[in-house]
């Protein structure tokens, strides 16, 4: 649905000397249907990536496909043609606060030139899907941020788009209200069979939601793939610091503040553990005691899902006996589970 090849965005710094290159160079694709994720830090170049979807900004050099459509050399009527097929929500939701619910919703209709039969059809249509059709006359004061959300979400729906994008949608709200938005986000992607790309700091939103996902850092894409493939074995420095945070993945820092990478003083070793696919299901703690016949302790540990996948993450760690490390190293050669060594300590 979306390809960037080649796109640098360069801008002339504050003091108006010299430049600051916010993309260095994005190679990525975005395939159609799919919900795929850009995760990355504050100023890595995310919001500037997915402005270029929809010509809010226009790149250095470089080409932006949408459906593809070469969004760098359409005119300024081509643009706004292209924005009805690219819907957007926004972080602060970017409402019209003297306008009801139903006419934000209908003004990229009127825009259009749409009758006011069709666009009463449309935006009643609508209302329904998000589950505000008992708002319709409200004004946004009167609203929640998760309902203000939601008649973003209707409005950047109205032109009936290919492609939905998102940027920072949910970091406005509580965490009950974001699950609600991401649910409703889902199941558009689903019924209409809607690509998505939103844009986020937020881990547990990605791992919720997405399908597919890319880490930028820098102005570059540093990591890519299968959003489960990419959090349960991240191969980038970048993508392992922005998931240390998720649930079950953190050493607690009483314990990481004592650790060693010397093994050989050291009386026991911290391992990760990390359950999925055909290990997910499999008592592989207590064979494994039973392998090593050593003690072993549970340090921390999780049960989840990241993008409708199971997965599992537990911290353990045992004596750090050169015999017994190698017997455990055999055991998760043998059973395929995937680990990482911590560290060494008391």
């Amino acid at each position: 649905m979306v390809a960037f090849e080649g796109v640098t965005k360069r801008f002339a710094d504050r003091g108006g000397q010299g430049e600051f290159t916010a993309l260095a160079g994005v190679d990525y694709t975005v395939p159609k249907g799919a919900i795929t994720g850009i995760i990355g830090r504050s100023g890595a170049g995310k919001s500037t990536l997915i402005r270029l979807v929809n010509g809010l900004e226009q790149p250095t050099s470089g080409t932006v496909l949408v459906d593809g459509v070469d969004v760098t050399a359409l005119s300024e009527r081509g643009l706004r043609d292209l924005r009805r097929e690219v819907g957007m929500i926004f972080q602060h939701f970017n409402l019209l606060s003297s306008r009801t619910v139903f006419n934000n919703v209908a003004l990229p209709l009127e825009i259009a030139g749409l009758t006011a039969k069709a666009i009463r059809t449309r935006v009643e249509l609508l209302l329904d899907l998000v589950g505000l059709s008992d708002k319709a006359k409200r004004y946004p004061a009167e609203l929640s941020g998760g309902q203000k959300q939601r008649v973003g979400i209707a409005r950047a729906l109205s032109t009936e788009p290919k492609l939905l994008l998102s940027d920072e949608a949910t970091s406005a709200l509580d965490p009950e209200t974001t699950q609600s938005i991401l649910d409703l986000i889902r199941r558009i992607n689903r019924e209409l069979g809607l690509t998505v790309l939103l844009i986020t700091h937020e881990m547990e939103v990605v791992k919720s939601i997405a399908s597919e996902v890319a880490v930028i850092d820098k102005g570059l894409i540093v990591e890519a793939g299968r959003t489960f493939d990419v959090f349960t074995r991240p191969k980038h420095e970048t993508t392992r610091a922005l998931l240390s945070g998720l649930a079950g993945t953190k050493l607690p820092d009483a314990i990481a503040r004592r650790l060693t990478s010397e093994a050989s003083s050291a009386a026991r070793v911290y391992t990760r553990l990390t359950f999925y696919g055909a290990t997910a299901e499999q008592p592989l703690i207590s064979r494994l005691m039973s392998e090593l016949g050593a003690e072993v302790n549970i340090i921390t540990g999780t049960i989840d899902e990241i993008a409708g996948e199971p997965y599992g993450s537990l911290v353990i760690s045992y004596p750090a006996e050169p015999a017994i490390v190698a017997r455990a190293d055999a055991f998760y050669a043998e059973t395929g589970l995937s680990t990482e060594v911590l560290g060494y300590g008391a």
